[in-house]
């Protein structure tokens, strides 16, 4: 068995098609094609149908590739760790951010890493963790800040908490609800959630349950930050986000606090990497420059 069997095979799968995966690498169809059946004689088993659709894994060849794939990533993190360490800035950074350091952290560490890395690639995830531990687990993904995972992360997975969070209600400029003071004179309101940070339909239910309270109008539930800020500036919804909206330059011009008395707790804000094994320069360095902002003028103990 060679590496360069073990990259043909994560290449593949990464990119949907063996002739994706040929044109990435900059070999031949034919080349990668006896590199797999070789790397398939050599195990006993086929790692690969071949459909009309593409090279699609086997049950055999899934089990493999969770292996595969940990053994290209962290080889490659290893190479770009010494070479970031001689001074040969280069590279990749793949993070995994949930909404809340995507508009209050990202847009303060992001010139301050570029400046300092200009040759680094960064590939930056929108998601919770769910959706990002097995990219943790095999080093597809370097780290991933946010939104505390409500169940405990994997063996080999280390999490350190930031700092705690809160939220505020938001809606247009000149929302026809932006006077009220309680929660309760927004007992009418229709209501925007989001599962970008975390399960808001159900903290919203809560809430209201608190102060006895009819069940909220949820009538939109969105995926992404750019959905939830289309259909708040587009519409009088509501919806309840991390306080740190109300300084991002995108949003404060056009969305606006509705300043209720009552305390909105938000998820605490984590740090999830691997416990084993130490993050490249870069890697390490970006994370740092994310952990010193939660919002335009709020710097953060490291």
């Amino acid at each position: 068995m060679k590496l360069n069997q073990l990259r043909d095979m994560v290449a593949i799968v990464e990119r949907g098609s063996l002739r994706a995966a040929a044109r990435d690498l900059v070999q031949a169809q034919s080349a990668m094609t006896r590199s797999i059946r070789t790397l398939e004689r050599e195990l006993g088993t086929t790692l690969f149908d071949r459909e009309s659709k593409g090279m699609v894994l086997t049950p055999m060849g899934k089990l493999f590739y969770q292996r595969a794939s940990s053994v290209v990533n962290e080889l490659r993190r290893a190479r770009e760790e010494l070479e970031q360490t001689s001074g040969d800035m280069q590279g990749m950074v793949t993070a995994g951010l949930s909404i809340m350091p995507h508009v209050g952290m990202l847009p303060y560490a992001l010139p301050v890493f570029r400046k300092k890395f200009p040759r680094v690639k960064l590939r930056i995830i929108e998601g919770l963790y769910p959706a990002l531990e097995a990219g943790l687990r095999d080093g597809t993904v370097d780290f991933y800040l946010g939104a505390t995972p409500q169940t405990n992360p994997a063996a080999g997975l280390v999490t350190e908490v930031l700092f705690e969070n809160t939220r505020t209600v938001m809606g247009r400029k000149n929302h026809p609800l932006s006077k009220a003071k309680s929660i309760t004179e927004l007992s009418d309101a229709e209501w925007a959630t989001t599962s970008v940070d975390y399960n808001a339909a159900h903290d919203l239910n809560l809430l209201f349950a608190k102060y006895k309270m009819p069940e909220p109008k949820i009538m939109l539930q969105a995926h992404s930050a750019m959905s939830i800020m289309v259909a708040l500036t587009s519409s009088d919804l509501l919806a309840i986000l991390p306080m740190q909206w109300n300084e991002f330059a995108l949003t404060r011009e056009v969305l606006q606090v509705i300043n209720i008395r009552e305390h909105l707790p938000a998820p605490s804000i984590v740090c999830v990497r691997r416990s084993d094994l130490p993050l490249t320069p870069a890697s390490e360095f970006f994370c740092d420059m994310l952990r010193r902002y939660s919002a335009a003028d709020t710097a953060l103990p490291c």
